[in-house]
């Protein structure tokens, strides 16, 4: 796979797990993130009794680098493999990301269906009004990476654990991704969450605006009034983590539920 390497991960980019019960639960980084911004998601979730995966994505989580060689479909071959592992091991299996990750699990749930139980996306990306990003591709081959994108968080003292770097030849790539998942949001047939930062400053509310428009089954959008564009981590974090359990909990099957196994935290 492009971009594996023997780098070590950075403290709190590690990738995460946790057995629970027959209820899965996909979690996706974002571009030149890492797991170490879904964890607190990620506790949340396994502490009600669900089972919890988060993959770190080739190239990300070492040093930008290692970002350089991959593609979309390097990331998106680790999410799809995670997910397939949770679908084989769960009797449901929801996918939950922020930034690309929620592009990626967009994805997940063009070309799987119904065996997607729901999604919930933290500012998915679909596009940019960035008039320079066409030129990546070109400008790559001369310049390797510009200042990064990671760390934007509102709340004081909150570190992103990711690149302050962005490899440009992987920027291309991501621009080749949303292309691909905008063309096919018609096709998703899964209930979709998605949280969306009033004040972001890498993602436009046009991406917000796409994913609305592009997706035919049952959508909603709730706004994160005080939080930037790594939600995650920020003000509005305990709003993501209660409101997508709750997700579940209305998308999971009421036999599972009444087995008791998503408990009430």
């Amino acid at each position: 796979m492009a971009g594996s390497t023997g780098t070590a991960p950075l403290p709190g980019a590690e990738p995460f797990s946790s057995a629970g019960g027959p209820v899965g639960v996909l979690l996706v980084h974002g571009f030149t993130g890492s797991p170490g911004s879904m964890r607190p998601w990620g506790d949340a979730l396994a502490a009600a009794g669900l089972t919890v995966a988060c993959p770190r994505l080739p190239g990300h989580g070492t040093r930008w680098q290692d970002m350089v060689p991959t593609t979309w479909q390097d990331w998106y071959s680790t999410a799809r493999g995670e997910f397939l592992r949770l679908r084989d091991e769960c009797e449901q299996v929801f996918v939950m990301g922020l930034s690309m990750g929620g592009t990626l699990t967009l994805r997940l749930a063009e070309e799987h269906g119904a065996d997607v139980a729901g999604l919930v996306t933290v500012n998915a990306s679909l596009s940019t009004e960035r008039r320079t990003a066409a030129l990546a591709p070109l400008l790559a081959k001369f310049v390797p990476a510009v200042p990064g994108v990671a760390g934007d968080v509102k709340a004081d003292g909150v570190p992103e654990v990711g690149y302050d770097r962005v490899p440009l030849r992987a920027f291309a790539s991501l621009r080749q991704l949303w292309a691909v998942t905008r063309a096919d949001l018609g096709r998703i047939v899964s209930p979709v969450l998605a949280f969306r930062s009033v004040v972001d400053h890498v993602v436009e509310p046009s991406s917000g605006a796409l994913l609305l428009a592009g997706v035919r089954a049952p959508i909603e959008e709730r706004l994160l009034m005080n939080s930037y564009h790594v939600a995650t981590l920020d003000n509005d974090k305990e709003k993501i983590f209660s409101d997508s359990l709750e997700f579940v909990r209305q998308h999971t099957a009421g036999a599972l539920l009444s087995e008791g196994l998503v408990s009430d935290g």
